[in-house]
């Protein structure tokens, strides 16, 4: 059983609640405790462990279940471990991290990033062009749209303007994480077939990617 716990650290259980101590995950979860010795290790020291939260997965029209995201025993160990403190809408609403802030993020308690850097190449995990995760998404209302590429880079139109925003990017499940060039990460979810990132709400779409 995958085990993992973060050392002596301020948790926010949701958003805006927050707690002090360790953090334990044991196959894939949240556990009151490690289970004995063993598994990885993160010290949480003048860190914040944030829940990925995404909050217009609970305005879909099959919305998320209230507390889906807070870090309580039984749910998806999902989460980041961030430098000093962090703000509750900064979870909520627009949760960016420079590297050099990034102590780790777990996907489902799978170490995905350990002190600012991927722990795998981009573009190992969806090499199907095929995979209905990858192609072109469209916020129209915003006017944004996200090309993901099978090689893991994505490139961002906005406001017409082609390649606004590129990087790298890794997929776990119907989680997405980014790593802009320009030095940030970020976090999004696919729920119901529709890709949710950093309040935007896209689409797939028939646009031509940037050539």
């Amino acid at each position: 059983m995958r085990r993992l716990v973060v050392t002596d650290t301020r948790i926010h259980v949701a958003a805006a609640r927050t707690t002090a101590g360790d953090l334990h995950v044991a196959g894939g979860v949240i556990a009151t405790s490690d289970g004995g010795d063993g598994g990885a290790r993160i010290d949480g020291r003048g860190a914040s462990t944030v829940p990925l939260y995404v909050e217009t997965v609970f305005a879909a029209p099959s919305p998320a279940k209230s507390g889906a995201f807070d870090l309580v025993p039984g749910n998806a160990a999902t989460f980041a471990v961030i430098d000093g403190t962090v703000g509750a809408e900064q979870i909520r609403h627009m949760l960016v991290v420079p590297p050099r802030a990034l102590r780790a993020v777990v996907v489902e308690g799978a170490l995905v990033v350990r002190d600012g850097a991927p722990l795998r190449p981009a573009g190992t995990d969806a090499r199907d062009a095929d995979d209905p995760r990858l192609g072109a998404w469209t916020d129209a209302d915003r006017d944004m749209t996200q090309f993901l590429t099978p090689d893991g880079r994505y490139s961002e139109t906005r406001g017409g303007r082609r390649d606004a925003y590129t990087g790298r990017f890794w997929l776990d499940g119907d989680r997405i994480t980014y790593l802009d060039d320009t030095g940030f990460w970020a976090f999004g979810q696919y729920h119901d077939g529709v890709l949710h990132h950093a309040g935007f709400v896209l689409r797939r779409s028939a646009a031509a990617a940037p050539r």
